[in-house]
C-alpha cells in the first residue's frame, strides 16, 4: 500500500455509504504517514461541501486517520483549548490521489474538559435506512464509537495531553 510521505500535502475526500461524494478539504499537510497511521495538519484550509459550497477552517487542527479503526479524530486548537471532533467512518485508504474514508454519519465532540457529546443519530439512523447499512456494519460503527468513547475516558491516542501538542509544534516547524 502507499502512504504520503511527512512534509507533502495531500486532499482528504469524504464519502458517504452509497459512494457520493460528501466532503474535500483540499489541502492537508502530512506529519506522519504509514501504511496504518496519517496524522495530517491544516489550519484556513479550503474546504467543499458536496453540494459545492465552500468554507474555510477557522482554526489550526491536527487529524488523526487510522486504517482499523472506524472512526477518525480532528483535534481544533482554540484559545480557550482542545476541541475534538470525531467522526464514525470506515478505516481510511490512501492512494496517489487523496486520503478516502466512507463518513458514517455518527459523531462526537469533545470539549476542552474532555465531557462529550454525541451527534446526529437522527442522520445516522435516516442514512441507514436510506442506504440500506447491512446488520454487521451496524455493529462495527457502534462498536468503534464504543471504543472510541473509552479512548477519550482514558485520554488515550490523540485524547492525551501531549497528543496534540506533540504534532502541533511538529506543524509549526513546516511553516
Amino acid at each position: 500500500m502507499v502512504s504520503p510521505q511527512a512534509g507533502s500535502k495531500i486532499e482528504i475526500k469524504s464519502y458517504k455509504h452509497n459512494g457520493q461524494l460528501h466532503r474535500i478539504w483540499e489541502s492537508s499537510l502530512v506529519l506522519k504517514g504509514t501504511e496504518t497511521e496519517i496524522i495530517g495538519a491544516n489550519d484556513k484550509t479550503q474546504v467543499i461541501e458536496s453540494d459545492g459550497r465552500t468554507w474555510k477552517t477557522r482554526e489550526p487542527a491536527i487529524c488523526y486517520f487510522h486504517s482499523q479503526y472506524w472512526f477518525n479524530i480532528i483535534g481544533m486548537i482554540r484559545r480557550d483549548g482542545i476541541y475534538y471532533y470525531c467522526n464514525i467512518s470506515s478505516p481510511f485508504i490512501y492512494d496517489d490521489e487523496a486520503l478516502k474514508y466512507i463518513d458514517y454519519d455518527l459523531d462526537v465532540k469533545v470539549y476542552p474538559d474532555m465531557t462529550y457529546d454525541l451527534l446526529d443519530e437522527d442522520e445516522y439512523a435516516e442514512h441507514s435506512k436510506q442506504m440500506d447499512y447491512p446488520n454487521v456494519l451496524d455493529r462495527i460503527l457502534h462498536h468503534n464509537l464504543e471504543y472510541l468513547l473509552s479512548w477519550i475516558r482514558q485520554r488515550k491516542g490523540p485524547f492525551s495531553p501531549e497528543f496534540i501538542d506533540q504534532w502541533y509544534e511538529r506543524f509549526l516547524t513546516y511553516r
